[in-house]
């Protein structure tokens, strides 16, 4: 009679085990510094190398620097801290510094991989983040989870799940994640679709407020814009000089001049791609 009843409790315990979902490839979350997460599989990826610059690099953005890294420092200490979003014109260096800063706190705890681990999740993917802060809630790290280009349009009902998991969702945030979103727009929802919500609601008030609430639902915002001609100077010298591009600062500015003008602003991304130039007439690798 025992061995029938260990029979029947291996063949139960074996189909638990088919019933339970797999373990996620790369679902190590204490090995790397940063992670990108697939919503098809729900899985974690490690990203081997992470595309940044050095904090100290990005120029005339000191006060947004100063915030966040604050922010993040907080967080990754366990206090309390706040949601971000990066808002402003393209290139100005939002994605940058949400990678930089996060760099700049894991050194000074440690890292790497550090205390704190960087999570990327696509704009398509924001109806998967509740399952993604289920897989890292009981994990004893911390995480910024990020996202890059973030808006809505059209009859995109997805930010109601991201409003909901900010910060009124049953559950709520988990204590050890944090979430910084960039966006070329403070309110995330381009004008002409606030005000068909208007002109169509029953309630016109109410379906505006519910639009842009979820920008509230960022603790800060943080304001980016094109650089002007001294700062943009700034930032063209700060590389040639970390990358030992020997060319004179006279000649530098006049190509920089000109390299702004055919794109038609001056921005932390312009600079960049014209450093590339430079080192590429130069024969020299960056990095």
């Amino acid at each position: 009679m025992d061995q029938d009843l260990k029979a029947t409790l291996s063949r139960i315990v074996e189909a638990l085990d088919r019933l339970a979902p797999p373990t996620p490839p790369g679902a190590d979350l204490a090995a790397a510094e940063a992670y990108v997460w697939h919503a098809a599989g729900h899985r974690f990826e490690a990203v081997a190398k992470v595309n940044r610059v050095d904090l100290g690099l990005l120029k005339g953005i000191d006060r947004q620097k100063e915030t966040l890294v604050e922010n993040t420092r907080r967080f990754a200490r366990g206090l309390p801290a706040n949601n971000a979003l990066l808002w402003g014109s393209r290139g100005a260096g939002k994605s940058s510094i949400v990678k930089a800063v996060h760099a700049a706190v894991n050194r000074e705890m440690g890292g790497p991989p550090g205390p704190l681990a960087l999570v990327e999740i696509h704009r398509e993917d924001i109806p998967s983040l509740p399952v993604l802060l289920a897989m890292v809630r009981p994990s004893s790290r911390r995480f910024v989870v990020f996202c890059d280009d973030l808006s809505f349009d059209g009859q995109d009902a997805a930010y109601k799940s991201l409003k909901a998991v900010l910060e009124g969702g049953i559950e709520g945030r988990p204590e050890n994640v944090v979430f910084y979103a960039t966006s070329n727009r403070r309110h995330l929802m381009p004008r002409d679709m606030i005000e068909n919500e208007r002109s169509t609601a029953i309630n016109p008030s109410e379906a505006v407020e519910e639009k842009v609430s979820l920008s509230d639902r960022f603790g800060l915002w943080l304001g980016f814009h094109n650089a002007d001609q001294d700062t943009f100077f700034a930032m063209i010298e700060g590389y040639a000089r970390h990358y030992g591009l020997e060319v004179p600062s006279e000649t530098l500015h006049k190509q920089a001049i000109e390299w702004s003008v055919t794109r038609g602003a001056r921005s932390g991304r312009v600079a960049w791609q014209f450093i590339q130039e430079v080192a590429g007439q130069l024969g020299k690798k960056l990095g």
